[in-house]
């Protein structure tokens, strides 16, 4: 017998950041058939940066399943592991209800060089820009034009929009906008002080010609910038799930339905791990499996456009979301939960935009073409609508069509600034997991 998890068959499978399979790829195609599963779960963590602590999250998230799995059913898990990263300065994303999550604003007793340095696990032929971003940070010049090299350096990291994804590339913001005019709108939305930054206690946004760099407090304009460079690195690992799913997962999962099996797989992602696993859809190829291998759907307060299967755009009816019409390559449902206590995919998210100068209608105007599906659910795709209930609740599932679930009520716990991004341990979630995948003995998945 093999590793276990949470008393199930368990494989661990790890990509690099371009996507292709490091480890556990053929032990999950030669050791799946031994368990004798019908169906497996594929989950995926997302803002992290610890192999041990991905792990853990998957075996809280499937003792709750095995409590309500009813008797005689065989189920495997399969384990994704990637390149993501989470700051030193952030708080541990476990799960507990107060972890920073994805792109949290929490102090450091660590030098900003160190605390910089540490991306090189995750930019690794970037340490010469880590370096001077680290040393800027540190030093702090009163200088406008370090400032604008600081914004410079970053766009080193941010590898190019994806012309496919506008709806989902808010990133491009950070590279065009006036440094002084980011930094500043950058602090303002992260709530931060600067060292120097009792200066500018009620500054407005007052513009180098108005006052020098001096005048908008170079403390509080240095910690904006801080905030950019690391709303730059979490819109790059953004990317990277992409990339995963794409490259990595999607053709693996083709490989598990060579016929005759009849393997049943369930996708499930948290966080930036949602998208990975939307875009494992694509990573089917051009003529994927017909019926479709993938039994189910299940996206935990994700982090990307919440337009991303939708066609059109609403607010650009030339162009439809980078996802659109993968939802028909399901053949069962796909369910969204979302939650107003997640802060850090209610406002972090739309971060980006809002540092462009796009917030003078206030955020909810922003959310609009720039909100993300673990807020208010997948748009513009006719979804089904639900709350998110007690164990045995039925819910109308039905082949290649969304169910957004408002989970306010349970998941809801975490502070600031991430909220409840990760409060995602329930026995509701569970049971929509069992559900979804027709393992309930009830509520099974309709047919379209």
């Amino acid at each position: 017998m093999g590793e276990t998890l949470a008393g199930f068959p368990y494989f661990e499978l790890r990509f690099n950041a371009d996507g292709a399979a490091e480890s556990g790829a053929d032990a999950l195609l030669t050791g799946l058939p031994a368990t004798e599963a019908t169906d497996l779960f594929v989950i995926s963590h997302g803002w992290n940066n610890s192999p041990g602590v991905a792990r853990r999250l998957y075996e809280r998230f499937f003792d709750e399943v095995a409590l309500l799995l009813p008797a005689g059913r065989t189920i495997a898990v399969a384990g994704v592991i990637w390149p993501s990263m989470r700051w030193p300065d952030e708080g541990d994303p476990e799960g507990q209800p107060d972890a920073g999550g994805a792109a949290s604003v929490h102090g450091s007793a660590l030098p900003d060089r160190e605390v910089v340095a540490a991306l090189k696990d995750v930019f690794p032929d970037d340490g010469d820009v880590l370096d001077e971003l680290g040393a800027l940070l540190d030093e702090r010049p009163r200088d406008p034009a370090a400032l604008a090299r600081f914004q410079e350096l970053v766009s080193q990291l941010v590898t190019p929009p994806e012309p496919a994804a506008e709806e989902d590339n808010q990133e491009q913001t950070l590279l065009d906008a006036p440094p002084e005019k980011l930094f500043e709108r950058s602090a303002r939305q992260a709530n931060v002080r600067g060292r120097d930054a009792a200066t500018i206690d009620g500054g407005g946004t007052a513009s180098m010609d108005e006052g020098g760099a001096a005048g908008l407090g170079l403390g509080r304009l240095w910690e904006g910038a801080k905030q950019v460079l690391r709303q730059a690195s979490y819109w790059e690992m953004k990317k990277r799930a992409g990339r995963v799913g794409t490259v990595g997962l999607g053709p693996l999962l083709t490989q598990l339905h060579t016929p005759p099996s009849k393997l049943r797989i369930h996708l499930i992602g948290h966080s930036f791990g949602a998208r990975l696993v939307s875009y494992a859809l694509r990573g089917l190829g051009d003529h994927p499996p017909d019926p479709s291998p993938i039994k189910s759907v299940l996206l935990v307060q994700g982090a990307f456009s919440h337009y991303a299967f939708a066609n059109p755009l609403p607010h650009d009816l030339k162009r439809a979301g980078d996802l659109a019409g993968m939802q028909r390559r399901v053949d069962g449902p796909l369910v969204v939960t979302h939650s107003v206590h997640d802060l850090a995919v209610g406002r972090l998210y739309p971060a980006a935009s809002l540092s462009a100068g796009q917030d003078a209608a206030g955020l909810a105007d922003v959310m609009a073409p720039w909100g993300a599906i673990g807020h208010d659910g997948a748009q513009a795709v006719g979804a089904a609508s639900a709350t998110l209930g007690a164990p045995d609740t039925e819910y109308e599932l039905r082949h290649g069509e969304f169910l957004n679930l408002d989970a306010d009520d349970v998941i809801r716990l975490g502070r600031p600034p991430s909220g409840a991004h990760s409060d995602i341990f329930h026995p509701q979630l569970a049971w929509v997991v069992l559900a979804a995948a027709g393992l309930t003995g009830k509520n099974d998945a309709a047919p379209g």
